[in-house]
């Protein structure tokens, strides 16, 4: 299992655009992925999930990624959430 967290940075939060990107990029992944959040826990997978969750500037989330690639998993979500100015 692989875990990481982030502080969200963005004035707007995980929005409409980079929610979609998100899970477009965790879709692409066998691995079971969550987004944690002020005690919830949503389907990285799933765009109502993740707009559920309203996660806000200066927000602390976790990325959890359990399955055989889990590690290339976080690695991209990573990697998109830094091109989108969501996180350092």
């Amino acid at each position: 299992m692989e875990k990481r967290q982030y502080n969200i940075i963005a004035e707007t939060g995980i929005h409409a655009r980079p929610a979609t990107l998100l899970v477009q990029t965790a879709s692409k992944f066998n691995s079971d992925i969550t987004l944690e959040y002020q005690d919830k826990s949503v389907n990285l997978k799933s765009i109502m999930g993740v707009m559920s969750l309203g996660v806000g500037q200066s927000a602390a989330v976790t990325i959890t990624a359990d399955g055989d690639d889990e590690k290339q998993a976080i690695d991209a979500i990573s990697e998109s959430m830094k091109a989108e100015g969501l996180t350092e």
